[in-house]
């Protein structure tokens, strides 16, 4: 009976012994499992500023190229075609010797859009401005190379439209790009009236590939900050982005 309780009392000695070294082993083990910024000194407040420069610097880049002369024109990435429902106007009037009407309409689209372009500053600043420190830890580690730019999206898009809509409007009426694309128009003949809406709404369809081509520059600039330590160009934007690998 003495053998039997010395048994009982050693297996019990033995799970519970188990279970605390088990107990320890877990909590050390959790004790080593840091979350990125632990793992790498990098606080939320180094984070949230990281972003919040980056994203500045995307938006000086994209602004700086795009809001002088010829910024969409000159760059094929961003450049503002006819709409397609005018493709087929191109053709035609190119083959009847009218390319000079296509191209100087082309030019005052893209005119248009290179004169919103700098008022995008402010709403930008106030965007970033509204950062917290939430959503920067999502931008950074949410593993896309346009994360901050699509939050940049998501939060300045219809607001950027509602300045970006006038100013193309003042200028295609100022330079005379309505009358331009009437001439344009008026030597493609009656066809034209089987137009799509997109050109009966040329202000509206301008003002779209301006921020279309805004917010490209933008994720540009934010790509080459993630993927290339050359675009980290200060010591916060070298630590922060220095974290992904």
């Amino acid at each position: 009976m003495n053998l039997l309780k010395l048994g009982l009392v050693g297996v019990i000695f033995v799970v519970l012994f188990a279970g605390s070294a088990f107990g320890q082993t877990t909590r050390k083990r959790k004790a080593n499992v840091k979350s990125p910024t632990t793992a790498t000194n990098v606080s939320d407040t180094e984070i949230s500023g990281g972003l919040k420069e980056a994203l500045s610097k995307g938006v000086r880049f994209a602004i700086d190229n795009l809001g002088r002369e010829n910024g969409f024109l000159d760059d094929v990435r961003v450049r503002i075609p006819l709409p397609k429902s005018l493709q087929k106007v191109e053709k035609t009037l190119r083959f009847a010797g009218q390319g000079r009407l296509v191209d100087d309409f082309v030019a005052s689209m893209n005119h248009a859009a290179e004169k919103a372009v700098p008022v995008a500053v402010d709403v930008f600043v106030d965007a970033i401005r509204q950062m917290t420190f939430d959503d920067a830890r999502k931008i950074l580690f949410s593993g896309e190379d346009d994360s901050a730019t699509q939050f940049f999206r998501r939060t300045s898009e219809e607001t950027l439209r509602q300045k970006f809509r006038p100013i193309v409007e003042a200028f295609t009426e100022e330079t005379g790009v309505t009358s331009k694309y009437k001439a344009m128009i008026g030597k493609y003949g009656f066809a034209a009236r089987f137009l799509g809406k997109d050109a009966t709404d040329l202000d509206g369809y301008v003002t779209q590939k301006a921020l279309d081509g805004l917010f490209f520059m933008v994720s540009e600039e934010e790509r080459k900050i993630r993927k290339d330590p050359i675009g980290r160009t200060t010591n916060l934007l070298r630590k922060v982005f220095g974290i992904l690998k």
